[in-house]
């Protein structure tokens, strides 16, 4: 499995964590539990997998500029299949906009500092921008875990060779 680019290793990764995703979600209900970090730990695992193939093959110097190449490689592709998931995910199961926006309701009515044309248009507001705001964090979240995993994966690799 060394000879698979960094685009297929995360294409794989990708994959495995969705299938995860998903399991998680109908064994639980929902994404908000403590299994989800199987899911970060898959993705972490899969980045080091590719840098570390990296590391044992021929051919390219192994320095930090191509050691994070083919992290990054590996993470944008994983990036993007969960965005797209995670997009798609809700469109096809609107209950969660519905279950966060109670949710929501209640969180703000046991503030006791609004009143409930307030409490309305801000539930109103949140299920107009749930998608979209779960997508984006989304995004951000995975660039920056596969950012800094990479950087970090990719200064300590670099820095062993030198050492050795």
């Amino acid at each position: 499995m060394n000879n698979l680019s960094a685009t297929y290793k995360g294409l794989i990764t990708g994959i495995i964590m969705i299938l995860i995703s998903i399991g998680i979600f109908f064994y639980k209900g929902n994404f908000e539990n403590k299994l989800q970090y199987i899911t970060y730990f898959t993705y972490i695992a899969g980045i080091l997998w590719t840098l570390i193939s990296f590391k044992k093959s021929n051919g390219e110097i192994k320095t930090f500029k191509n050691y994070f190449t083919q992290g990054f490689k590996c993470f944008i592709v994983v990036t993007f299949m969960m965005v797209v998931f995670t997009w798609v995910f809700l469109k096809l199961n609107p209950q969660l906009k519905e279950e966060m926006a109670q949710t929501y309701r209640l969180e703000l009515s046991k503030s006791g500092n609004k009143t409930t044309q307030e409490i309305d248009t801000m539930v109103s507001n949140a299920k107009q921008y749930f998608i979209t705001m779960f997508t984006s964090m989304a995004i951000f979240g995975y660039l920056l875990i596969g950012t800094l995993v990479t950087v970090i994966a990719a200064a300590f690799l670099s820095q062993q060779k030198k050492n050795e």
